[in-house]
């Protein structure tokens, strides 16, 4: 075999192409002996998690809700699946992100194909969001998404653009014969419609085909190879990741991340993270979620406790009092139970999983410029979509998390001085009042273009087949309806021109890149917040399943995709204000990880240990598959294992600022210690890295004295050791009740 050296490019695309040959010839000897598979499918696992401070989280636009640690990381899960002849392939990237940007897609792409070649491009590629609102923000090429991150945030994009071409990467090289089986159930308890009164504008008739105002349905796909083994999951269910407030500092994949954590723990013997090939990958994806919420204790006002009012979100007329609550006592816990629902459901579902997949697996692509289209409604209505505006209800915020200055959701009319404040950016022309009616503008984003476009013009539409599975990429956060309504044009077309009677159809939600949201034409007439960021107007919904049933047609017909004008890349555009990180300085006397509070010698199973240590910035090093903190485990010959990293549900990295003007810092580690944890000596050790004013980097680490973690029975046995009999009674009292509350997880007060 030819050998490359130096920089002969002639001579390394020879090699290119010879390797690639090997591959497939390679893949091919393996199918012969594997007649029973369907396809070939590779996973893969890489960390997103972008910088752990002083970064602006991307969802609820807070720009008050930066970044000061770590609860759950973010990964990147990949799913390459090629027919069994190896001649047509997609990839399905889940990223524990809030949505993607056309500008990280574009750079992903780029970098794919310096790697691969056409293998893998925008075409086949999806890459889709859970849309947690706990992540680092700061990764878009459109100015409006970027404002409360004070620009483009160079961390982040590298977090996202690294992590994802890690995971393709390593499914590609863990590529192997299987099959795909698909099931579906009901998921009751984990989500409500936040915008009960717009989704009632929708028609009587087609309301009373549902039972519910969301989609509760959850689909499942199981991936195994030749032998039957297990590979990975993805399922599909709607439901935003907010869970975590906008009260959150920590940077979390939400509810759909710690399900992800739960089911591949199932599955890999415990262990997480795992980035080693053949491990079973799991990824809950996100569906039609626009108004749909985990907060299923639904909206109350915070100063009253009352219900707020319905239509507007309001209390005594101010939003900001209006808010929602999950079904747990707080944030942490609410997240967890939803993250647990949804894990049961998809272990149920994929364990009894018996439908095969059998087809093609197949792409249709195209860019779109959704500013410009014509809709044919009916034999003699035609009507246009608008370039791109934010609505008054958008500042209004949702019950997830309220905006300011008063704004109200559903609100059909402006405020002087509102628009006072909106026309030192642009007043927004005659023309576009007219095109977006009845939704007041707020902010006329599409025709603002300094510095550089304010939201997207040309996005993504893109369908993927896998057998009888059809897979709607959406651009967007639609509605639940506006998800029905998709789902039921792009399965007519397709079995219209074909397809079988069993098509699937799935919504993959935020795919690709960001467009906002996609009201239902009625919906957007009442304009809550959903309709408010209906960017493209009231048809909005109309112009996306058109261009959708386009792709179907081509699809089912085998013929190609138009594939649409280029979008901008506008990343040499980018606007930044983040201050970098100038330097650290431990305080006088001090060395960085020195304990500050140390752990006591003895703790229960069910206490947290609490402890701080003398810190530097996390944005000297993002620890990309690694740790700020361990949670160590003294073994039999004095060895230290690690148990828990600051990925994991237990564990919580909290970093604060002591002195901006010093650069002092401290990070505080919290272990909330399982109720079913083994006893023994355990310890707690902290990493980080210290930047000199030159500039420089050192790393350092500090750890705990060790401690003692004891079962219930033996702390209280050694506590009513030294007590009277009226305390003996009262301890005893406090033992049956820990113990109830750790076996039924009823409430510790409860006795």
């Amino acid at each position: 075999m030819a050998s490359c050296f130096g920089e002969d490019l002639d001579c390394i695309s020879l090699c290119k192409k010879m390797m690639y040959a090997y591959v497939v010839l390679l893949f091919a000897a393996t199918v012969c002996c594997n007649a029973d598979a369907n396809y070939i499918i590779g996973t893969g696992i890489s960390d997103i998690t972008g910088p752990a401070a002083e970064v602006d989280m991307m969802g609820y636009a807070n720009p008050a809700q930066t970044t000061h640690g770590i609860h759950l990381r973010q990964y990147s899960r990949a799913f390459i699946i090629s027919d069994i002849k190896n001649s047509s392939r997609i990839v399905f990237v889940n990223t524990d992100s809030c949505m993607q940007s056309q500008g990280l897609k574009l750079e992903i792409v780029k970098r794919l194909k310096s790697k691969y070649g056409n293998l893998y491009t925008e075409r086949n590629l999806c890459i889709s969001g859970t849309h947690t609102h706990s992540g680092p923000g700061g990764f878009h090429q459109y100015l409006l998404y970027d404002i409360t991150s004070l620009g483009f945030v160079k961390e982040s994009f590298d977090a996202l653009v690294e992590g994802i071409i890690m995971s393709i990467d390593r499914a590609h090289s863990n590529q192997k014969p299987g099959n795909i089986y698909v099931n579906s159930g009901e998921l009751l308890e984990s989500n409500i419609n936040r915008s009960p009164t717009s989704y009632l504008y929708n028609p009587p008739e087609e309301r009373a085909r549902y039972k519910h105002d969301v989609d509760k349905n959850m689909t499942v796909l199981k991936l195994v190879d030749a032998e039957e083994k297990d590979i990975g999951m993805i399922s599909w269910f709607a439901v935003h990741c907010t869970s975590m407030n906008n009260t959150n500092h920590l940077i979390s994949s939400d509810n759909k991340g710690y399900a992800e954590q739960l089911f591949e723990m199932n599955k890999n013997g415990g262990a997480f993270p795992s980035f080693a090939n053949g491990k079973f990958v799991a990824a809950f994806a996100q569906a039609n979620e626009g108004d749909v919420s985990p907060n299923t204790a639904g909206p109350r006002c915070l100063d009253t406790g009352k219900p707020c009012d319905s239509p507007h979100s309001t209390c005594n007329g101010r939003n900001e009092m209006c808010v929602a609550f999950g079904p747990g006592k707080d944030m942490f816990d609410s997240t967890k139970i939803i993250a647990e629902t949804q894990y049961k459901k998809a272990l149920e579902l994929y364990d009894s999983a018996k439908t095969m997949l059998t087809g093609p697996v197949d792409f249709r692509h195209s860019y779109v410029d959704m500013t410009k289209v014509e809709v044919q409604l009916n034999a003699t209505t035609k009507v246009k979509t608008c370039k791109p505006a934010m609505g008054y209800s958008f500042a209004a915020g949702t019950t997830d998390g309220p905006g300011a200055f008063n704004f109200e959701q559903g609100s059909n009319s402006t405020n002087p001085f509102w628009n006072l404040i909106s026309s030192f950016l642009k007043a927004p022309t005659a023309e576009q009042i007219a095109c977006h009616k009845p939704k007041p503008i707020l902010l006329d984003t599409g025709e603002m273009s300094s510095p550089y476009m304010w939201e997207p013009e040309i996005v993504d539409v893109q369908l993927l087949r896998i057998g009888q599975l059809a897979l709607i990429a959406v651009p967007a956060e639609f509605t639940t309806m506006s998800g029905r309504r998709t789902r039921d044009a792009v399965k007519k077309t397709l079995v219209m021109n074909g397809f079988p009677a069993d098509t699937i159809p799935v919504i993959a939600g935020l795919s690709n890149d960001y467009a906002d949201y996609v009201a239902t034409f009625e919906e957007y007439q009442a304009q809550r917040y959903e309709a408010g960021s209906t960017i493209f107007g009231p048809h909005t919904l109309e112009a996306y399943i058109q261009q959708f049933e386009i792709l179907a047609e081509a699809m089912a017909k085998g013929t190609p995709a138009a594939p649409g004008p280029n979008p901008p890349n506008l990343l040499d555009k980018q606007l930044s204000f983040l201050l970098p990180v100038v330097f650290d300085h431990a305080p006088f006397g001090s060395h960085y990880g020195d304990v500050v509070v140390d752990a006591k010698p003895s703790y229960k199973q069910g206490d947290s240990v609490v402890v701080k240590f003398i810190g530097a910035n996390p944005r000297n090093d993002r620890k990309w598959e690694n740790t700020f903190l361990t949670v160590d485990m003294l073994g039999p010959g004095q060895n230290w294992t690690t148990v828990y990293t600051d990925g994991q549900w237990p564990t919580k990295f909290e970093w604060h600022s002591t002195s901006m003007f010093l650069g002092e810092s401290q990070a505080t580690i919290t272990w909330d210690i399982p109720a079913d944890q083994q006893i023994g000596t355990y310890r707690i050790q902290y990493f980080g890295n210290w930047k000199e004013i030159s500039g420089s980097i050192t790393t350092f680490h500090g750890k705990t004295k060790q401690f003692k973690v004891t079962s219930l029975k033996d702390f209280y046995k050694r506590k009513l050791q030294k007590s009277s009999l009226k305390e003996k009674i009262r301890q005893n009292m406090a033992l049956t009740n820990d113990i109830l509350a750790s076996k039924f997880q009823i409430p510790q007060n409860v006795g």
